[in-house]
């Protein structure tokens, strides 16, 4: 089986490239496509999925995952836009059918709620992090983190002194957290949603 991935940004194809074989082994094939940008995939989309209807129909091991950000949007509209997009373009999403080609998700409200769902691989990347962070009721929810968990995370490691100048380098963050995150244990509930619909995908 082959699987692309249709994303945002370079950070997700580095934190992806890692936790994949993760979830589906080492068997499938992968390749990412970075679209610098969440406008511009979803400007994109419907091009990039016509395009690719009849590969998929010439190889039914192929499969297509699109990928992004809820950001301020409302989830569940971003996901119908989304949705639409793909049927509009022939291919089948889950809600179609139980042998999808295309597996549609959204990390809420940024893929950096994926890192704080695993605060231990955080710290296993960053130890001067404290052990303690998700007690504090800012963290204690990934997936409702306010203002922003890229912001977020970047205000946790400055404030221990790592990227203390303001910028927070996302792709070597995603690099340095990605390896330590447990597929298994994360308590991110986009993060669960995204990695039981690769597993669906794939079976």
């Amino acid at each position: 089986m082959h699987i692309e991935f249709l994303l945002e940004e370079a950070s997700d194809e580095i934190l992806l490239t890692t936790i994949i074989p993760k979830i589906v082994g080492s068997d499938i094939t992968l390749r990412f496509h970075d679209f610098r940008g969440k406008q511009n995939l979803i400007q994109k989309l419907p091009i990039r999925l016509k395009g690719y209807k009849n590969l998929l129909q010439s190889n039914p091991n192929w499969k297509i995952v699109v990928l992004v950000d809820r950001d301020n949007e409302d989830c569940k509209v971003l996901k119908q836009k989304i949705e639409a997009i793909i049927n509009d373009a022939g291919l089948t999403t889950h809600s179609i059918s139980q042998n999808f080609q295309v597996l549609n998700r959204i990390a809420i409200e940024e893929l950096e709620a994926w890192f704080f769902g695993d605060v231990e691989a955080i710290r296993s990347a960053y130890p001067k992090v404290s052990e303690n962070l998700t007690r504090n009721r800012n963290y204690r929810n990934p997936d409702e983190i306010k203002g922003g968990t890229c912001e977020a995370l970047e205000r946790v490691l400055a404030s221990k002194g790592y990227y203390a100048k303001g910028y927070m380098p996302k792709t070597e963050v995603a690099r340095n957290i990605s390896q330590f995150l447990n597929i298994d244990l994360n308590t991110s509930q986009s993060f669960q949603v995204f990695r039981d619909g690769i597993k669906l995908l794939i079976n």
